[in-house]
């Protein structure tokens, strides 16, 4: 059965996908001719399309493309370029923060949760020097309490932040398919202010050293009580000034001023003291040179040139990164592990359904689902291998069960 559709839709997918046109020709012989109205696709073949182009399949029944509109407030800045369309990976990643943001306020309100206190406690004429020190209190962030590598820095502050009452969220993918690959080019994080369920964002894709600024720059973000996107540049002072305050703010908390002009040594060369303070700070070189700048030990220009080899050199490890990961590792990271704590809890309790976890944790199967569950609670003993069931190969994590007699004692204790 041939459906007839609008041409015009079917180009508007192609482009909103952002698809290579190459690799959709090879899997869609016809597409020039569904797109000049030559030919028509089958029904199989619209709902072939739509899944590939990541559409939902209603859109192309539409009379004319729709104007999809980011559901909450953009700060993304690309200089005097305007801003492409927002990719499906981007939309459904914030649309199934949102949800699950929903869903936590409303376990928040059931199960009578505080109010997170520092949400929305501060004001843009608040000094960004204060804030930051004030973040670092809260957030038992100080210089000496980060570990000795970015990876511990970065874990630290999203657990510190975690146990203050806000749900953090890593991945460099949208939900759990890891052949839907998030861009940092796009954007590096966002966050949505609740009382009660305050969300960060942070794209995982990107280094780790910039994780940790974008972590710090989203909380700045919850402090003001503001929502929205960011793609969080350094390059040039933001003319937004609510990124204006946020960028200030994650600086100080990260890289305190008074700090720094202790610690930089003028007579060194500039590439290895940039180099030895990201490590002391456990950020980015690209925020040194930042910091340096704002500290006045770099002109204009010497900070211009120092930033653009830096971001060369970044975005040169970036892309050498390895991806991949344990899967139980990861989802937990993914989705917060507070979040899926919460999820995991109130659906053996019986009050959220199977089918509403996993579409919010990310699975499909009920194996899986009790695996997470048995990984979560031995990751909060602290792998204790006294408390680990039997029916776990510890060599290999957990195992796929059949059955949840094998793991609910377990799990819900």
């Amino acid at each position: 059965m041939r459906v007839e559709v609008n041409p015009e839709l079917l180009a508007w997918a192609t482009e909103r996908s952002g698809l290579d046109r190459v690799d959709l020709e090879a899997k869609f012989p016809k597409l020039d001719d569904w797109e000049t109205g030559a030919a028509a696709p089958t029904l199989r073949q619209l709902e072939s399309f739509a899944a590939t182009t990541r559409t939902p399949v209603g859109y192309l029944f539409l009379t004319d493309p729709p104007e999809e509109q980011l559901p909450i407030p953009d700060f993304r800045t690309m200089g005097d370029q305007p801003l492409r369309r927002p990719s499906p990976d981007l939309l459904d990643t914030i649309y199934q923060c949102q949800q699950r943001q929903e869903w936590f306020r409303d376990y928040s309100l059931t199960n009578r949760l505080e109010v997170v206190p520092w949400v929305g406690s501060c004001t843009l004429e608040m000094d960004a020097v204060e804030v930051g020190a004030t973040m670092r209190d809260v957030l038992n962030f100080a210089i000496d309490q980060r570990g000795p590598t970015w990876t511990d820095a970065f874990r630290k502050l999203g657990e510190h932040a975690e146990n203050a009452g806000l749900l953090v969220m890593v991945s460099g993918v949208v939900g759990s398919n890891t052949r839907r690959q998030l861009q940092p080019s796009e954007f590096r994080g966002f966050a949505l202010a609740d009382p009660l369920a305050p969300i960060v964002f942070v794209n995982g894709a990107d280094t780790r050293a910039a994780q940790i600024f974008t972590l710090a720059h989203e909380i700045a973000h919850i402090w003001l009580g503001q929502t929205g996107l960011d793609n969080v540049s350094l390059a040039v002072r933001a003319g937004d000034e609510v990124e204006t305050w946020c960028n200030g703010v994650a600086a100080e908390f990260l890289v305190p001023l008074e700090d720094l002009r202790e610690q930089y040594n003028a007579d060194a060369e500039l590439g290895e003291e940039l180099n030895r303070l990201a490590r002391r700070f456990k950020v980015s070189t690209l925020v040194i040179v930042r910091r340096l700048h704002e500290g006045q030990y770099l002109t204009r220009d010497q900070f211009r040139i120092a930033y653009r080899n830096e971001l060369e050199r970044v975005l040169d490890i970036a892309n050498d990164q390895p991806g991949g990961g344990n899967f139980y590792n990861m989802q937990p990271i993914r989705v917060s592990k507070m979040f899926a704590r919460a999820v995991i809890s109130d659906t053996l309790s019986g009050s959220t359904t199977y089918s509403d976890a996993f579409r919010m944790l990310g699975l499909r199967k009920s194996s899986t689902f009790n695996s997470l569950a048995v990984f979560i609670r031995a990751k909060n003993d602290h792998y204790s291998f006294d408390m680990v069931p039997a029916f776990w190969d510890w060599s290999t994590g957990p195992t796929e069960m059949d059955s949840s007699s094998q793991f609910s004692a377990y799990a819900m204790n």
